[in-house]
């Protein structure tokens, strides 16, 4: 007598062939939906930037990665940004917001003191005091919409000190520099 598959197993065989189907639709549906979601959180929220040079000692040093954000960003003295350079935006420029639009910025190259509408500034991130002069006469006042940037590494930053940098304008930042990611070692919040 020939054996034939009961009619129950089949639909079984059949139930859990497209339960797995079902599965392995949702997995790959979850996988889509968090690329795309990662993609546009670091596309528009934030990004990653590395330190090319040392221009910002002692805050950050070369070859840092930081965690940049520009979501919802409006740039305050003290911060350290991320600027995308105008004839180069393959490599950024990472420096530290002295002053915003219609302030004045003065520095006294002799003392090496940096002041912003008149009065100095206290300045415990620097690495030596600004002395080195560029092209830009002092004092200046930052036009709208503009920043004037330098970095903590005075004497070694190409800055808004020479008009090779200028004022920056707002629209070319890319963001606020918010956590250091590498080394290791010195991760943390960037101040």
């Amino acid at each position: 007598m020939e054996q034939y598959p009961r009619r129950d197993m089949l639909g079984s065989k059949e139930k859990h062939k497209e339960q797995a189907y079902r599965e392995l639709y949702e997995w790959m549906e979850v996988a889509v939906v968090s690329i795309l979601c990662m993609v546009v959180l670091f596309t528009f929220a934030f990004r990653f930037a590395s330190v090319d040079g040392n221009s910002m000692k002692p805050t950050l040093h070369n070859r840092d990665w930081l965690l940049v954000s520009g979501l919802f960003y409006q740039p305050q003295p003290g911060d350290v940004v991320v600027v995308t350079q105008q004839g180069d935006p393959e490599h950024p420029l990472i420096k530290r917001i002295i002053a915003t639009e219609f302030q004045e910025v003065d520095i006294d190259f002799e003392a090496g003191v940096v002041y912003v509408d008149g009065k100095a500034l206290e300045e415990p991130y620097v690495n030596a005091p600004t002395t080195s002069q560029y092209d830009m006469e002092f004092p200046q006042t930052v036009p709208e919409g503009c920043v004037f940037l330098l970095g903590d590494n005075r004497n070694e930053s190409l800055d808004s000190r020479s008009s090779a940098v200028g004022m920056v304008d707002t629209r070319y930042i890319m963001g606020r520099a918010l956590f250091r990611l590498l080394p290791v070692n010195q991760i943390g919040k960037v101040n």
